[in-house]
């Protein structure tokens, strides 16, 4: 019979490789609204592909607290995000420079726009949204441990 920690390891890398395909997709979908934003509503075409930059960072940090709240990797992922949207805030050369190059403009963006903090907050709620209910839809067991005291 396997060990709890060995349970939870093999627990933690399944978690782990479907953080990180969740990531990936949220990349990837990002990246083909933004080829084909012309063939898209303007709605989706303006708010999506920021929604999806949020899901990413969500997905990312669930990928590193696989065994923590869901609450906290939102409310991590959403102060990560909020923290780049004020960053724009900032606008020495350098900083400018590195937001000029197409790594730069994903990772930081180029101005500080309000709505994108809604639309972070969004994303990151729809992403948190599905992170509980996939579980549950798939029927996959959910391993809760409790604390050693």
């Amino acid at each position: 019979m396997a060990s709890p920690s060995s349970i939870r390891i093999q627990t933690g890398n399944k978690k782990r490789a479907i953080y990180l395909a969740a990531a990936l997709l949220a990349v990837m979908t990002g990246l083909a609204i933004r080829a084909y934003a012309s063939a898209l509503s303007t709605f989706l075409a303006d708010h999506a592909g920021d929604a999806l930059w949020a899901m990413k960072v969500y997905f990312g940090c669930r990928f590193f607290l696989v065994y923590k709240k869901i609450r906290l990797a939102a409310s991590l992922s959403l102060l990560f995000c909020f923290s780049v949207e004020f960053s724009q805030l900032y606008q020495a050369e350098w900083i400018n420079q590195f937001r000029e190059t197409t790594v730069g403009a994903l990772i930081l963006g180029h101005g500080f726009l309000l709505i994108d903090l809604l639309r972070y907050a969004a994303g990151i709620g729809i992403a948190a949204a599905l992170d509980k209910a996939v579980p549950f839809i798939l029927n996959v067991p959910v391993v809760f441990e409790r604390k050693k005291r």
